[in-house]
């Protein structure tokens, strides 16, 4: 029972927090960006072709932003 609410805590708590997160925003060249620390660069994956990444940043004002850039994979052999 106890793991049960538990749960039911965490899943409410995502969803009370995900439901005033802001949609990821798309970087564009040349964009100002202010980034004052980053949180989660992404994984790059092991493939041989541009792929979207997210990263998730804190500003100078403290507030949490996702940015989708497109970098090349890791599984390039040259």
């Amino acid at each position: 029972m106890r793991l049960t609410l538990t749960f039911a805590a965490l899943a409410l708590g995502f969803a009370a927090a995900s439901a005033h997160a802001e949609p990821a925003q798309t970087y564009a060249y040349g964009q100002k960006l202010d980034i004052a620390r980053v949180i989660d660069a992404g994984d790059i994956p092991d493939v041989c072709t541009v792929v979207p990444v997210t990263m998730v940043y804190e500003d100078s004002q403290g507030q949490r932003h996702s940015l989708v850039y497109r970098v090349m994979g890791k599984g390039c052999s040259n």
